[in-house]
């Protein structure tokens, strides 16, 4: 992955080039592990009594659970809430199509995982899901084929009038990809609301669920 050249032209900038893991701190970590085995396909590459660490791609490892004991979290009643009120909220993933996005809601839809919310932001399609602890992921694919339309898509009137996108059903969604309508027509906004029912998008697709 190449990095941005210097506003001198000469050598690259001095950043990184992608995100190579994350870490939790969990009082559920058998529970957490069990739902990235289920979710990611995941691998423990290494476990011990105060850290484990999982994998499921050419990365060493993606994620790091540090085991605190059980009784830690009723010291934090309400610590799955924080995320909704302050501070880090989602990781975002991207799926290279949409095929692989509507693929991974079916995995885990099969495997009891439900999403928290289906949304066409403009700029991407998204399922949003949430491990035991309450930290979110996004599961993504791009409406546009370049990161530079998808910039642009920041500056037009469409998104000005709607920054929050439009909530699709993802049943509706693969059963219109299923019966061949072409994957560029469903990543349009509104194409996954069913016929009869109404539209729900921007602020009104915001409620305590999907905050």
């Amino acid at each position: 992955m190449a990095t941005p050249s210097s506003p001198s032209g000469g050598a690259a900038k001095p950043i990184p080039q992608y995100i190579a893991h994350w870490v939790c701190k969990t009082a559920r970590r058998e529970q957490m592990i069990k739902w990235y085995q289920q979710a990611f396909d995941a691998e423990i590459v290494h476990i011990d009594n105060t850290i484990a660490f999982l994998a499921w791609d050419g990365e060493s490892h993606r994620l790091a659970l540090v085991k605190l004991p059980a009784w830690v979290r009723f010291l934090f009643p309400l610590s799955k809430l924080r995320r909704k009120l302050y501070g880090f909220d989602h990781i975002a993933l991207a799926f290279g199509s949409l095929e692989g996005l509507l693929g991974a809601y079916v995995r885990l839809r099969d495997r009891g995982i439900k999403p928290v919310w289906c949304i066409n932001h403009g700029l991407t399609t998204s399922i949003y899901f949430e491990d035991p602890d309450g930290n979110r992921l996004e599961f993504q694919v791009d409406n546009f084929n370049t990161p530079e339309e998808t910039k642009r898509y920041f500056s037009s009137e469409a998104f000005a009038k709607n920054p929050i996108g439009v909530n699709f059903d993802p049943e509706y969604l693969l059963d219109r990809l299923r019966s061949g309508v072409p994957p560029r027509e469903l990543m349009r906004q509104g194409a996954g609301t069913p016929p009869g029912q109404k539209v729900v998008g921007n602020m009104k697709a915001i409620n305590w669920r999907t905050l």
